[in-house]
């Protein structure tokens, strides 16, 4: 308890500051953000970059931010001829976007608002089904956000403002997924998950995985040369979790707006890994799963050697490790204290391939001992552990 009241009181006194020590918030953050007050919130939004270290800006920038989020819902999400003002909704037609031929909804043309409005259904679809089974061992993305965005679950009868609405989860195949650039990547590479479909609310009120899910489709329609990926849910979530659950109500309120730019932050370091044609570039993810792979080689040459023997290629394990950055391979909790210590890393990466390669070494009299199939499931279902030992032993790796 005395070990914790003084971390408590690290953090205070770091958050005190006029300007924020970046370097003295990263080492205290790597050992864990204590889990109270805004602290952990706070920590990510300084270390993604989304807010700057003097204190006297943030309110500013949070204002302006949240002011250009609620831009995007209205030009993004909400469908083509809709009527609304600054403030909210209108029953004036005057101020309605999108007039003319051009944005009949019969119409066709490239131009056309409608057009595109269909068109987003191709991704949309894939958002859907991956955002309602995110984290299923826990119950919040199933819950009610206290702060719906109002104007959309206030549709006032009109159809496509709640994005869920627009499309029909059954249609899709879930054998394979599309990444951007060539060629497919199996699901099971990529990600894990319950089976379980969350529902929707009704008028007024909305899911947490609702809003995660207008999240993605803002930043897919931001980003058409990226576009949406499966996996980005799962990075999208814990940051979510952590604005979402933010014990100060004045920053939980825009925890949707504040999430959107935490996330395209880290989007912007690890894009590599969302897209095939860049797999060998520096900062792609086979460049990631060969630096894993000589890590493992120098430390422990038994396993490594044990590991090619059963022609047991990183891919099959540490592509969803690296390119999810852990975040399917431990309950929520685990991967927030791991990602304490990975947005604290100013080499971001480095640490986070320390971890992998202590999860090998942690199990490795089971790996040695185990044939192809066994190693198999223990590497791609790794077993529970104290989190703290799999960071303490990452540490230790020079």
């Amino acid at each position: 308890m005395a070990i914790f009241k003084a971390r408590v009181k690290e953090f205070e006194d770091i958050f005190s500051q006029d300007v924020i020590e970046l370097k003295q918030l990263r080492q205290h953050t790597f050992n864990g953000v204590p889990d109270v007050l805004s602290f952990r919130a706070l920590s990510w939004k300084m270390l993604l970059g989304y807010l700057g270290p003097r204190r006297s800006t943030w309110s500013t920038t949070l204002a302006q931010k949240r002011a250009l989020y609620k831009q995007f819902i209205m030009e993004l999400v909400l469908p083509p001829g809709h009527t609304h003002n600054g403030e909210g909704d209108s029953d004036d037609g005057n101020e309605s976007r999108g007039v003319g031929l051009k944005d009949h909804p019969l119409s066709e043309g490239p131009e056309s608002a409608w057009n595109t409005f269909f068109n987003d259904n191709e991704f949309l679809l894939q958002i859907d089904k991956d955002v309602r089974r995110l984290c299923p061992d826990i119950s919040f993305f199933q819950q009610p956000t206290e702060y719906p965005c109002d104007i959309v679950v206030h549709s006032k009868g009109e159809q496509g403002r709640r994005l869920h609405e627009r499309v029909v989860p059954s249609v899709l195949s879930s054998a394979n997924v599309e990444r951007k650039g060539l060629g497919v990547t199996k699901i099971n590479l990529i990600t894990k998950r319950s089976a379980e479909n969350y529902a929707a609310m009704e008028e007024g009120q909305e899911a947490h995985w609702e809003v995660v899910q207008r999240i993605l489709f803002i930043y897919a329609k931001l980003n058409p040369g990226q576009g949406y990926v499966q996996g980005m849910n799962e990075i999208v979530g814990p940051i979510y979790y952590v604005m979402a659950s933010d014990p100060d109500l004045s920053n939980r309120a825009h925890a949707e707006a504040d999430c959107f730019f935490c996330f395209t932050a880290l989007m912007s370091e690890i894009r590599d890994f969302f897209i095939k044609t860049l797999d060998d570039a520096e900062g792609g993810i086979k460049c990631m799963m060969s630096r894993l792979s000589n890590m493992l080689k120098a430390k422990d040459l038994s396993i490594y050697n044990h590991l090619k023997s059963q022609e047991l290629h990183p891919q099959y394990y540490s592509f969803r490790w690296i390119n999810l950055l852990l975040s399917q391979e431990f309950p929520l909790p685990d991967v927030l204290r791991i990602w304490d210590s990975i947005f604290s890393d100013e080499n971001r990466f480095d640490f986070l391939i320390k971890i992998c390669c202590s999860m090998i070494l942690i199990q490795r009299e089971a790996i040695l001992e185990n044939d192809f199939a066994s190693n198999v499931k223990l590497l791609q279902n790794y077993p529970p552990i104290d989190i703290n030992v799999v960071l303490t032993h990452a540490v230790s790796l020079a």
